[in-house]
């Protein structure tokens, strides 16, 4: 199949942090570069701001299904070019996708740079430079400012021709190196991968049509917080004589000015303690109660709903597939996988508060206004008039498929009944029987955190990560509780090693090795694949076996992006880790498989967070019983997993 390898250079007077849907929607958006290549032959471009056009070959090649238009991070390119061009390309493939989905993340220099890609076929470091100079609005000129460009919005090429001939040669070796990277990688690849073309093309199906999101509501609530801040920020200083609420260090320096006292820290989990230690002094009290208000002000995601949400009310873009090396989407701008929840009765109600951008009205009815402005991120998206969401989701999948790839026949055999794995669990781990735990019992609290936070291998640090102390767990109980749920479920246990025993053995010997039937480990072209039931692969970079002198064995290194730093380097990992990885990559296979059957039933999908599906649809119409009916069927590569999904139906997004 002929390959067509695209890179555009454009220009927006929108931020292209609202995202590429809001940046092409402007009346000045402009594709100025067009830099394009045909396979192996040279690349070329054409200089759209001087008046150059698209060659007929290239026209006619966009719009010809049997030819792969290729870019790193396709859908700018694709979108940005439907958008100036008034068409619909097909056939888009991504690079930096199929970097990801090998466990290279990144952006194109960053990609390049990891892959060791020829120094003179990789990104110029110069582009930023350019970028800014030619891609940006120009800054305002100052009152009787003089200056040698012309008055316009951007800078033109005849402003700045030797660089303009610069940012030429930096489209063309951005086509060069992605080209580069996307021959490595295919090379990398193991022949016959999963196809994931048809669920790439859904994903982006799903970012076209985006979400409405009520501005008035959102406005509003911008409105209530700014106002609140304001306050809060007066009354911060009358009460401390301090300027910025936001300085920890002012704030600690005041506490031991005014009690003698030092803290180390002023953050959400230890405000508490904080405020018995300080209960004589109300002026202290005070200002970690503002502190912890201010704290809770979720006026960023308001405006960036403001911000993203298109002419149409629609927020599009939210959705980064392959966001996590085991192929789990992201969420992008507004941040749907990372919502607050919500949990007061009357949402409708203060949704409607919120609406009239009255601070006191909401106080008066709701006691304050961080919580419940928080809670209200959640219903700022809604469907179009006449129409409704329905929410399905998974239940406890993780909890299903670690059971499943294990074997844990107890386990398996609550979740093909009753389904109430917290009191199963306690059943199981305290011998008691199950119809003596019910939902308040201290045993399934205890049940519960312990499904929360051990099967990946977890201990007691897992255990105190989960809240298990403020659950009113006390410490010394921590260790008997992980030995405990651990007796309990000793095939999943023995799967953690099991599981590092073989990721070792493939990559010791450059083997393939087999685990049950449903699981290969193979390592090749120096990347660990683990292949999972549906016949994707998850990878890692360059691993090998080094020695650990905390538990004097081997243990499993290899490449990847630090989740903190964001730097390149080596990560360890072992068998619990392996093991979180395959269960929530099998998740996300589960959840794609829906995906494409609720998409093939004919249903708008508008947003999918972690394991659940919003579809919006018309009002009138009742589907939530085949809807939820469908995500439960058995999937045939994963025969005697135990699937089912619960839903509900909405007039504004909620957590039910």
């Amino acid at each position: 199949m002929t390959v067509l390898a695209i890179d555009i250079e454009t220009f927006s007077d929108v931020p292209i942090d609202n995202g590429v849907y809001k940046y092409v929607e402007s009346e000045n958006f402009r594709i100025l570069l067009f830099a394009y290549a045909f396979d192996n032959e040279d690349v070329q471009i054409i200089d759209l701001a001087s008046g150059e056009e698209l060659p007929e070959r290239v026209a006619s090649a966009l719009l010809d299904d049997s030819i792969t238009k290729t870019a790193f991070n396709a859908q700018f390119e694709r979108v940005a070019i439907n958008k100036y061009f008034g068409i619909k390309t097909v056939n888009w493939e991504c690079t930096m996708i199929l970097a990801w989905s090998l466990g290279i993340s990144g952006g194109l220099d960053m990609v390049g740079k990891v892959l060791r890609i020829e120094e003179d076929k990789q990104k110029l470091a110069s582009g930023k430079k350019l970028i800014k100079t030619f891609c940006l609005p120009r800054p305002q000129r100052k009152k009787n400012q003089t200056s040698m460009l012309k008055d316009t919005m951007r800078v033109l090429p005849e402003d700045m021709p030797e660089k303009w001939e610069e940012f030429k040669t930096y489209c063309i070796r951005d086509v060069e190196a992605e080209r580069e990277i996307r021959y490595y990688l295919l090379e990398v690849r193991l022949a016959g991968l999963h196809d994931e073309s048809p669920l790439y093309e859904l994903d982006q199906k799903i970012n076209d049509r985006g979400v409405k999101i009520d501005l008035d509501m959102a406005e509003a609530a911008i409105r209530i917080d700014t106002e609140q801040t304001e306050r809060l920020s007066k009354e911060y200083t009358e009460v401390t004589g301090l300027e910025n609420p936001n300085s920890l260090a002012t704030l600690k320096k005041y506490i031991k000015y005014r009690s003698g006292k030092e803290v180390h820290s002023i953050t959400k989990g230890v405000i508490d303690s904080h405020m018995v230690k300080f209960k004589n002094y109300p002026d202290i009290i005070r200002a970690l109660e503002i502190r912890q208000q201010l704290s809770k002000t979720s006026v960023a995601k308001y405006k960036k709903m403001v911000d993203v949400a298109g002419t149409d009310h629609r927020a599009r873009g939210l959705l980064q597939f392959y966001g996590a090396g085991t192929g789990r989407w992201a969420g992008r701008l507004i941040q749907v996988q990372n919502l607050p929840q919500n949990h007061i009765s009357d949402l409708g109600t203060a949704r409607e508060t919120i609406k009239t951008g009255d601070l006191d009205f909401l106080v008066m009815m709701y006691g304050e206004a961080s919580s419940i402005l928080s809670q209200c991120i959640r219903p700022t998206i809604i469907p179009e008039d006449g129409h409704k969401f329905v929410v399905s989701d998974f239940s406890a999948i993780e909890a299903r498929v670690i059971a499943w790839f294990a074997g844990e026949k107890w386990r398996m055999d609550v979740f093909s009944t009753h389904g109430k794995i917290y009191e199963a669990s306690a059943s199981q781990m305290f011998r008691v029987p199950l119809e003596e735990i019910h939902k308040g019992h201290p045993l399934r609290q205890k049940g519960k955190v312990a499904e929360l936070a051990l099967g990946y291998q977890g201990s007691v640090g897992a255990l105190k990560s989960m809240g298990a102390l403020k659950m009113g767990i006390d410490e010394e109980e921590l260790e008997p509780l992980v030995n405990q749920w651990r007796q309990a479920n000793p095939k999943i246990v023995k799967f953690w090693y099991d599981v590092e025993n073989a990721a070792m053995e493939a990559i010791e010997n450059k083997s393939l090795v087999r685990l049950g039937s449903f699981l290969r480990f193979r390592y090749k072209n120096e990347f660990l694949f683990i292949e999972l039931p549906s016949g994707r692969r998850i990878a890692y970079a360059w691993p090998r076996l080094e020695d650990d002198p905390r538990f004097n064995r081997k243990k499993i290194v290899f490449e990847g992006r630090n989740s903190t730093t964001k730097q390149w380097g080596y990560i360890d990992t072992y068998g619990g880790k392996l093991v979180e990885n395959i269960v929530q990559a099998t998740a996300r296979d589960c959840l794609a498989h829906s995906m494409l059957k609720l998409d093939r039933a004919g249903y708008d999908l508008v947003m999918h967070v972690h394991d659940e599906v919003v579809i919006e649809i018309d009002r009138n119409r009742n589907e939530l019983e085949r809807i939820t009916s469908l995500m439960g069927e058995e999937i045939p590569w994963a025969p005697g997993l135990p699937l089912r999904a619960d839903g509900y139906e909405c007039d504004y997004y909620m957590k039910d």
